[in-house]
């Protein structure tokens, strides 16, 4: 049976977004779903496939995963490659992951991606002034410990580039542009095959989620 990833819209939905470039980046051969982020705020739909009511989801057969760190690891077990093959570069990598995955919180509020829009909100706040520093403090370190001679932070596309690539939208959005090694490497990841792919899928969506909507949320703070 075809394992079904089950994502949100491709526009606004992070978490989707890195579920999606694990799955690509494992090699899995799979069949996604989205199902609206409006119909789940709606009808609570996600509950229907995701014990938690999230996304993404993935279900194969009478397995179901519904993190993004447990996809992944769920995922590295079956398909080797999603975690640095080196032991201190691996462990590293579940660190900034694990990073990501429950800190930020002043980013994830304050800049939701949108990857269609290009908004200008500052000034911006302490605490989200802190945390673009310590992402680009992230990048920058791995990339001088791991990085040898590729773009990404570990030289070949791994988890840890799938759970900063919603960063990376998010930066390009609102105007984030670092210097030196974090700029170029937030260049490189824009650029990387899979997240133009999610992109022009991003693009193509015409469903509106007002709650994401930097536009609205900002409406009066955006500069002319």
């Amino acid at each position: 049976m075809t394992p079904t990833l089950y994502i949100g819209n491709r526009n606004y939905s992070t978490w989707s977004l890195r579920g999606w470039l694990l799955a690509r980046a494992s090699g899995l051969r799979f069949t996604e779903k989205l199902v609206s982020l409006n119909a789940n705020e709606h009808a609570g739909v996600y509950r229907e496939f995701s014990p938690s009511g999230l996304v993404p989801c993935l279900v194969e057969g009478d397995i179901v995963v519904w993190d993004s760190l447990a996809i992944a690891e769920y995922l590295h077990e079956q398909y080797p490659g999603l975690w640095p093959a080196d032991a201190r570069a691996r462990a590293w990598a579940r660190s900034i992951c694990a990073e990501m995955h429950s800190g930020f919180r002043a980013l994830r509020g304050e800049m939701g991606m949108c990857i269609r829009e290009r908004v200008d909100v500052r000034p911006w706040s302490g605490g989200l002034q802190r945390d673009i520093d310590r992402v680009c403090a992230i990048w920058t370190g791995t990339l001088q410990r791991f990085g040898g001679e590729g773009a990404l932070l570990f030289g070949a596309f791994t988890a840890a580039d799938a759970f900063y690539a919603p960063v990376a939208f998010r930066f390009r959005t609102y105007g984030v542009a670092p210097d030196g090694a974090a700029g170029e490497y937030l260049a490189a990841l824009l650029a990387h095959p899979f997240l133009r792919e999610w992109e022009q899928a991003a693009l193509a969506e015409t469903e509106i989620v007002e709650a994401d909507e930097p536009r609205i949320i900002y409406k009066d703070k955006i500069r002319s």
